[in-house]
């Protein structure tokens, strides 16, 4: 229902967009995926480390987020957890067997603090063992465009490793890559190497996607979410 710099499934009523049309946005983005609108929820994103727990007592008013954080997981069936993103990268995370969900907004802020080792031990805490965990990391601002400078190339590679800073020739500023840096943070946690995944498509590249980035800040947020069942 969006239209202008937001056009398409713009599902954040934060940047500038007609909150009727986002509302609108999410009722089908809900209705689509089974869900019922109320139950699809979401947090406040500040580029921290908090995940909160979102039980059945929260299940509401459409789009109207839970509180401050970047991480959400639920047990409550049929409820499902998202995040927005327009570059930073969406992490989702399934137990199958004992039956949560989470998803984490993890931007290069959120990476360092390693958010997504944060909503595993959250999970961890309500009784999931990481081996049983399934993660993906959605499609989002990728090496080929994230380029960097200052400390930040230095911070990374303390942090998780030399091949998540990429050299390239010519160019003075160093690119990061994100989405490893984000499952060797998943592996460090315990996850199987085999039940992790990140998708290649890079939000700044595809004009399929919004992209805080290319588009100067003037642009709609995905919804990545996942549901509890």
């Amino acid at each position: 229902m969006s239209e202008g710099p937001f056009r398409s499934l713009n599902c954040a009523a934060t940047v500038g967009d007609r909150p009727e049309a986002v509302a609108e946005n999410l009722r089908r983005v809900a209705l689509a995926a089974g869900v019922s609108p109320g139950w699809l929820l979401t947090v406040s994103q500040v580029h921290g480390d908090v995940v909160l727990r979102a039980g059945a007592g929260e299940r509401g008013q459409v789009g109207r987020p839970l509180g401050e954080a970047d991480g959400l997981w639920t047990d409550a069936r049929g409820t499902a957890v998202g995040v927005r993103t327009a570059d930073c990268l969406p992490v989702l995370l399934e137990d199958p067997v004992g039956r949560r969900v989470a998803a984490v907004h993890a931007g290069w802020r959120g990476v360092i603090a390693d958010i997504a080792a944060r909503a595993v031990e959250a999970l961890k805490a309500a009784g999931s063992r990481p081996e049983d965990l399934r993660a993906v990391v959605g499609p989002c601002i990728q090496r080929c465009c994230f380029e960097v400078d200052g400390e930040l190339p230095e911070r990374f590679r303390a942090a998780f490793g030399e091949d998540v800073v990429v050299e390239v020739p010519g160019k003075e500023r160093r690119h990061l890559d994100l989405p490893r840096a984000v499952l060797r943070a998943l592996g460090r946690a315990g996850l199987d190497e085999a039940h992790v995944a990140a998708l290649p498509q890079c939000t700044m590249c595809d004009a399929r996607f919004f992209s805080h980035r290319r588009d100067r800040g003037l642009t709609g947020r995905h919804l990545s979410f996942i549901t509890c069942r």
